[in-house]
């Protein structure tokens, strides 16, 4: 749980304890656990808004390397059939 080991909860627990008492640790832990409720239902609103979007560009994306691609294969073509030289024919006349 958030990298903390069992030694360090009980440790924050003890200086929680002593700080705020028994009678407002409860309350204190409702809060602290409606505010980490809240984050995580922030985060999820937000990647479920963000997803779609991120999956549109990556397909954008794919399509502009495939279009690239084909281009840059197309050109290498025509380098090829202008730089080839015309192969002399045999005129034995």
């Amino acid at each position: 749980m958030f990298g903390l080991g069992v030694g360090e909860i009980l440790i924050i627990l003890v200086i929680a304890f002593l700080l705020f008492g028994p009678k407002q640790l409860p309350e204190i832990g409702r809060q602290v656990g409606k505010a980490v409720k809240g984050l995580k239902e922030t985060a999820d609103d937000l990647r479920q808004s963000v997803e779609p979007e991120v999956n549109l560009i990556q397909q954008e994306v794919k399509m502009v390397e495939q279009d690239l691609s084909a281009s840059m294969k197309e050109a290498e073509q025509e380098i090829e059939g202008i730089t080839k030289k015309p192969e002399p024919t045999s005129s034995n006349t």
